[in-house]
């Protein structure tokens, strides 16, 4: 078979398998009229849920971390600093290495500590933000009527 005729054969599949399909996969509208809530029927189960409570959730958790590894680091931060100025003072070359470990290590816990602030913000922004869009779809297609919408999708 050669590339056209099976290219042919992909496009014709493809359109038999859509001619029925709806928008997000939603069964198409009886002959009847669209079935919506407000003409009596049932809306199909929304596709994409965001769970803000889920979000909420792990957003805390990252800012708990957050904390935790602020407090922690500092605390490491600190012992080892004064372990290294014991060694240094008692002329062993692992109080210079003991503090060139704490310099990385505090760079490491301050990276942690802003990804944990990444998470947990963009979590924050992502409940938000999609609260938001759920409410300016939701207004949007008040303004619209029903009449409307089967237009744009015949």
């Amino acid at each position: 078979m050669s590339f056209e005729d099976e290219w042919r054969q992909l496009k014709e599949d493809a359109a038999a398998k859509s001619s029925g399909m709806r928008l997000n996969g939603l069964p198409a509208m009886d002959p009847g009229g669209p079935r919506y809530p407000a003409s009596g029927g049932t809306a199909p189960a929304p596709d994409y849920v965001v769970q803000r409570d889920d979000l909420g959730a792990i957003g805390h958790d990252a800012f708990l971390l957050f904390n935790g590894m602020e407090s922690g680091g500092k605390h490491a931060k600190v012992e080892s600093e004064a372990a290294a100025a014991a060694l240094k003072a008692e002329n062993f070359a692992m109080g210079a290495a003991l503090a060139t470990v704490n310099k990385t290590w505090e760079t490491q816990v301050k990276s942690l500590m802003q990804a944990c602030a990444h998470i947990s913000n963009h979590l924050d922004y992502t409940a938000k933000s999609s609260k938001q869009d759920d409410e300016w779809i939701e207004t949007d297609l008040k303004r619209i009527s029903v009449s409307k919408l089967s237009e744009y999708f015949k």
